[in-house]
């Protein structure tokens, strides 16, 4: 793909560019972690301002490629309001468009189909309490019965419904999704949610019967969490990702 003719930088705020890096950054970091799907999942961030505006990744373009630049910004319905010549994938905006309007609280919403998400998916008992990871999971945890590919609007209403308030919702047989505060909550969660299904895959693999922790562990979690991120959540970790990223390739800023 070519690189975009206007220049994006000069026709943004401030705060929406900033965003930009952060978002290209999350969609790199996804790709070094492993958890892309080649071009066929989204991390979606709603713009600072009135306008119900959002940037979605150009459809077609690897994880490991996107830049500030190359984000789409689209309106609710994933109509572009700013000029690119990049297409969205309006049915991968289905699932975000949703919960954006549904949750104020959801600026950015985190979407994959890795495969240890999608393992765990497709368990009768989904997460189980077993990790320490999964603790913080299970304390704010969905699940969405799979109904096919996202394109029916009319499955909307019972996606906002499965959320809820949680900030990680298991789609059955599809993955898993967070939904964050800043981008930098949004992969946290993420990264909590695929390491505990990652340890649940490798825990089921063996043939000694399983650990489970107390419901008690699990209903502290989230007061834990506060406590050990120092209120912070993922920004305490943000930083150093970028700090990461910087060091092998920085071109996510462009």
């Amino acid at each position: 793909m070519n690189a975009p003719a206007l220049n994006v930088r000069a026709a943004v705020t401030e705060a929406e560019w900033a965003l930009r890096v952060d978002l290209a950054a999350c969609y790199r970091l996804v790709a070094r972690f492993g958890w892309d799907d080649l071009i066929f999942t989204h991390i979606s961030a709603r713009v600072p301002g009135p306008e119900h505006h959002f940037l979605i990744n150009p459809y077609g373009m690897l994880f490991d490629e996107v830049t500030a630049s190359s984000l789409v910004k689209v309106d609710l319905q994933g109509g572009k309001v700013l000029d690119s010549p990049y297409e969205i994938n309006p049915a991968g905006f289905t699932i975000h468009s949703a919960i954006h309007a549904a949750r104020d609280d959801a600026q950015c919403v985190l979407h994959v189909h890795s495969v240890n998400g999608v393992a765990v998916s497709a368990k009768s008992r989904g997460v189980q309490p077993i990790s320490q990871h999964s603790i913080f999971v299970l304390s704010s945890l969905g699940y969405h019965d799979y109904e096919g590919v996202a394109l029916n609007e009319d499955e909307k209403p019972r996606l906002v419904r499965d959320l809820g308030d949680k900030k990680f919702l298991m789609l059955r047989n599809h993955g898993l999704l967070t939904v964050g505060t800043s981008v930098a909550d949004a992969f946290v969660s993420m990264y909590l949610f695929e390491t505990t299904c990652m340890i649940q895959v490798r825990a089921q693999g063996g043939g000694d019967e399983l650990i489970e922790l107390d419901s008690a562990i699990v209903d502290g979690a989230q007061a834990q969490w506060r406590q050990v991120t120092r209120g912070a959540g993922g920004t305490l970790a943000w930083p150093a990702l970028l700090r990461r990223l910087d060091r092998t390739d920085p071109s996510y800023r462009d």
